[in-house]
């Protein structure tokens, strides 16, 4: 779960917390430059020395100067700090690690890009990292996904044995989906035929899709 500025403030040890200031600056201030510019997305300021915006060396960086455990955490507050546009975010994912690209899939439903992100989504649902498919599937790929590409996330899930409670979403969105259950059937009796046990969040997500969507009330 990634953590409020306040909550890492609280764990991290003073030089974690100078350089995180340091960082959140450089990306206020990069965000900032690019409102007074008219919206000259994820490009550095004329005469800048760096091929990108300087927190966004700051991004990859966090890991080491404020630990693993709130990487994720700090590159998302960086992120949202930065109002980071399009430009920035896939480059950041495109050149990143796993553990880079994972705090951006977990940070798009904050950064208001519509669907123009999608494609990253779609790539880490390609892969078979478990770490990129799990974040793939939060509130963001809830909200954009169409229903087609949306019930191939489920199954990779189960394929790649991501928990479906990693799914954002799930219950609202697998309710009384006929063609899903379809799906998870015909995934369940591949399995069976394989002399493979067929898991348990399949069922889980089965359920959903048979549960009858309840019918809106009509206000009085």
């Amino acid at each position: 779960m990634l953590k409020s500025r306040k909550e890492l403030d609280a764990e991290l040890d003073g030089a974690a917390r100078a350089w995180l200031d340091g960082a959140l600056a450089e990306a206020a201030h990069d965000a900032a430059a690019r409102a007074q510019a008219g919206g000259d997305a994820g490009t550095p300021p004329p005469g800048s020395p760096y091929a990108s915006p300087p927190w966004e060396l700051r991004y990859a960086a966090a890991g080491r100067h404020c630990g693993q455990a709130h990487a994720d955490s700090v590159r998302s507050l960086l992120l949202t700090e930065a109002r980071a546009p399009l430009p920035s975010v896939t480059r950041l994912y495109e050149q990143g690690t796993a553990a880079e690209r994972r705090a951006v899939l977990l940070t798009l439903d904050r950064l208001g890009l519509g669907d123009s992100a999608l494609p990253l989504v779609e790539d880490a649902l390609r892969t078979n990292d478990t770490r990129l498919v799990a974040a793939a599937v939060g509130p963001y790929a809830a909200a954009r996904l169409d229903p087609h590409a949306w019930r191939h996330a489920v199954l990779k899930c189960l394929f790649t044995g991501v928990p479906v409670d990693a799914v954002a979403r799930l219950g609202e969105r697998a309710r009384g989906d006929a063609e899903l259950a379809r799906m998870l059937r015909d995934f369940a009796a591949e399995r069976t035929a394989a002399g493979r046990d067929v898991p348990a969040d399949l069922r889980t997500a089965l359920a959903l899709a048979l549960t009858t969507p309840a019918a809106p009330t009509e206000e009085s």
